[in-house]
């Protein structure tokens, strides 16, 4: 007997200009999130439509979606204080024990692997080009300075990077697509 297996999609979501907005911090961008006294830092809004594209994903994903995140341990708690302030958890439905961080952003691909990340959002080309070979969907989100590669898709918002993995899922589903 021949029994084939498929490993559940699974997406993993970058936290810093993904979910936190910090470049539209009203009163000094991201430095007001990384250097700011407690309201400040938590006075820093999400990403327009973060929260909404997130929860519909989390359905989506029947809860196999995690945070990755490079980050030292000071903005790690920083980070933990902003997304329970936010409700991010109430609202997105995410598993709060899905939060990883690593302190280089090449570290992701050992979090990518371990848990089987099958989509990836993130803001960073680099974050990408070191999970290129093991995530098979790439999602490069918001806007970019540098020229997008052909193995990642540009998504420069939530509406359009929740229409693009909807796009991949479905495709997976009809068994157009081969991992």
């Amino acid at each position: 007997m021949n029994t084939t297996s498929h490993t559940p999609s699974r997406l993993g979501i970058d936290i810093g200009r993904v979910i936190i907005d910090g470049p539209n911090h009203p009163n000094g961008g991201d430095t007001a999130f990384f250097s700011g006294d407690e309201p400040t830092m938590l006075a820093t809004p999400a990403v327009t439509d973060a929260f909404v594209a997130i929860h519909d994903l989390v359905q989506t994903f029947a809860s196999q979606v995690w945070l990755i995140s490079k980050c030292g341990p000071r903005v790690q708690a920083r980070t933990r204080r902003w997304l329970e302030h936010h409700n991010f958890y109430d609202h997105t439905g995410l598993n709060p024990a899905h939060v990883r961080f690593c302190l280089q952003r090449v570290d992701k691909r050992i979090h990518c692997q371990e848990l089987e990340i099958t989509h990836l959002v993130d803001d960073r080309l680099d974050v990408h080009e070191a999970v290129r070979e093991l995530v098979p969907n790439l999602y490069v989100f918001g806007p970019q300075r540098r020229p997008i590669p052909r193995y990642v898709l540009h998504t420069p918002d939530w509406p359009s990077a929740a229409d693009a993995i909807h796009a991949s899922l479905r495709t997976e589903r009809d068994g157009t697509c081969v991992r």
